[in-house]
């Protein structure tokens, strides 16, 4: 397959030269069609060219045709010696050829330079590492995509220190975008400068002056980029928030910058990774509820009025859920699945571009897959239409009790129920299942039916089916009550034997016996997920992790309380002696 795909990449390369090529002469003869060299390299390039390349001036058509974007995450933007020092491999022109075959009209090429600058007063960009960068770009380009290309880590590394140190770190930033500026000055247009990723200031006053330091950086940004000429002239400018928040007040921040500036070849850029209880499961966030909806409606119709609707447009740079910085299992598939398609939604509505954050988590760097098929299936639907959801994607029979009828009550999501759908075999309604306005019944004769010798776990997966979108994926499984059995360990090698009987941890409760709780995140009894425990399930067992014990008090008993899916709980004692950790069920 990969043969294929640089095949394929090298065909589109060389339209897209042609087509410039063909415009630059028929420019020549004083024929040049509208959009010049740009709208003939367009129309070369897949999916970029049904959407066109708006001349500038007109930002919010052209960051309409950079939707959907993708991040190329932990490559360029290692902070270690080189793109490969955070795990990831080097990035060829197979990669970006498949990732512009999922369907991505832009990609976002975050950069940290902090290695790879030489010392003052000129802080000379290392020459290879430069074109490196450039070579990627231009593989990017040439696939069709746009581009945003910006200063990443380094806002954090040095940049945070301007309070402390402004004229040493304006200079340092001001070098690497005359720099940056120069050597992409006559780059296409589809190349979007960001001037800084996720600005934050340490040690300084507050709000107030770190609004104006972040002023500054954009400021002086924006100034380098416009008087370098050439494409920069004109070229769209992405401007973040402090810390890229959504919060009203960094908002307001912005739109002055902006306003100040008036520019209309400007975008403003937020991040999103939902509501925290909910993106890193903790304080009882398992759920995609009403509460997490609505904190991300509110981030969303802010940008929307504050900037879309005057005619600025807004790229989401990086969404997704803080949980996957660990692994995409720190959040119950179903309830995710649910985020992914709400989000996507809500994004068209308020018409914001969005540019899924992607460290290697998500697409395979070498062999071009997606590690979560199914989530990616969602996230892409979600770009055109939406998808009928349910409650859950898992229906819990208990093998010790008598199979009974399960409900569902459906998310339709302005879709409409079509069927329900066992394999390639549709279900009968009536005899298999009942649907009554919302509520989809399975019938205990076939949860009976389907569920065999009701082994423990998923016995069968059923599809709803709706009028537009993905299937909903629903699966039966077979429980029992979990056994936890008696343990002991150290704080920092501690597990609890389980028998998971086909059930699946959620969350995790501590609370010392006077009812206050216990273990990290004080606030709250409810612990986080892969922080403080984690399940085990080839291994049957639950870890307690030494960050969970780190804030447990010597000599004080704990009383665990595991909460499963299927509705179960069970409790559980761990006492803490020193480096030493006793476990009883009793």
């Amino acid at each position: 397959m990969s043969g294929l795909r640089d095949t394929t990449g090298a065909i589109r390369r060389w339209l897209g030269l042609l087509a410039g090529g063909l415009a630059v002469l028929l420019a020549g003869l004083g024929l040049t069609p509208a959009g010049g060299a740009e709208a003939a390299a367009a129309a070369a390039a897949p999916s970029t060219a049904a959407r066109g390349n708006p001349a500038p001036g007109d930002a919010m058509a052209r960051v309409a045709a950079m939707q959907p974007g993708w991040n190329l995450g932990n490559s360029l933007d290692a902070t270690g010696s080189d793109e490969t020092s955070w795990g990831n491999p080097r990035i060829t022109e197979a990669l970006l050829d498949n990732v512009r075959a999922q369907g991505f009209n832009s990609i976002r090429i975050p950069v940290t330079w902090s290695r790879h600058q030489g010392p003052a007063p000129d802080h000379t960009l290392d020459a290879a590492y430069l074109a490196r960068v450039k070579e990627v770009v231009g593989w990017a380009l040439a696939d069709g995509f746009h581009v945003m290309i910006n200063i990443h880590h380094d806002s954090w590394q040095w940049i945070a220190d301007m309070p402390a140190d402004r004229t040493g770190v304006l200079n340092r930033y001001n070098a690497i975008w005359k720099q940056l500026a120069a050597a992409f000055r006559d780059s296409s247009p589809r190349l979007v400068f960001e001037s800084v990723n996720e600005p934050q200031f340490t040690g300084g006053s507050g709000d107030a002056q770190n609004a104006a330091l972040l002023d500054e950086l954009n400021t002086s940004f924006h100034r380098i980029v416009r008087q370098s000429g050439g494409n920069n002239a004109t070229r769209l400018l992405v401007l973040p928030t402090l810390h890229t928040s959504a919060d009203q007040a960094r908002v307001d921040e912005l739109t002055a910058t902006i306003d100040a500036l008036g520019d209309r070849n400007l975008a403003a850029t937020v991040h999103y990774y939902g509501y925290w209880p909910f993106s890193v499961n903790v304080a009882g966030g398992t759920r995609f509820d009403a509460t997490a909806q609505k904190d991300l409606t509110d981030a969303f119709d802010r940008v929307h009025s504050a900037f879309v609707a005057r005619g600025i447009p807004v790229i989401l740079g990086e969404y997704g859920l803080l949980g996957f910085d660990r692994h995409t299992g720190t959040i119950q598939q179903g309830e995710k699945l649910k985020f992914f398609e709400f989000l996507g939604h809500h994004a068209r509505v308020r018409k914001i571009t969005t540019m899924l954050w992607d460290n290697g988590q998500h697409f395979r760097r070498t062999d071009f897959r997606w590690n979560d098929p199914e989530l990616f299936a969602q996230i892409k639907s979600s770009w055109t239409t939406r998808s009928g959801t349910a409650s859950s994607d898992q229906v819990f029979s208990a093998r010790s009790a008598a199979v009974t009828d399960k409900t569902l009550t459906l998310n339709l999501n302005g879709t409409s129920f079509t069927g329900l759908r066992h394999g390639s075999t549709d279900l009968v309604p009536g005899r298999d299942y009942n649907l009554r306005g919302d509520r989809l019944t399975i019938t205990a004769s076939a949860l009976t039916r389907l569920s065999g010798s009701r082994a423990y776990g998923t016995n069968a997966v059923l599809h709803a089916r709706f009028s537009k979108g993905v299937p909903w994926r629903i699966d039966l499984v077979t429980h029992d009550t979990p056994v936890l059995r008696n343990a002991s360990g150290t704080t920092d090698s501690f597990a609890v034997p389980t028998d998971f009987r086909g059930d699946r941890l959620a969350t995790m409760e501590a609370r010392y016996a006077d009812g206050t709780n216990a273990g990290p995140h004080g606030w709250t009894s409810y612990k986080e997920f892969d922080r403080a425990f984690a399940p085990d399930y080839t291994g049957g067992a639950t870890r307690l992790t030494s960050d969970f014990f780190a804030e447990v008090r010597d000599g004080s008993r704990v009383t665990l309380t595991f909460h499963y899916w299927s509705g179960t709980t069970v409790t559980y004692h761990v006492t803490r002696s020193g480096t030493s950790v006793t476990g009883t069920t009793a």
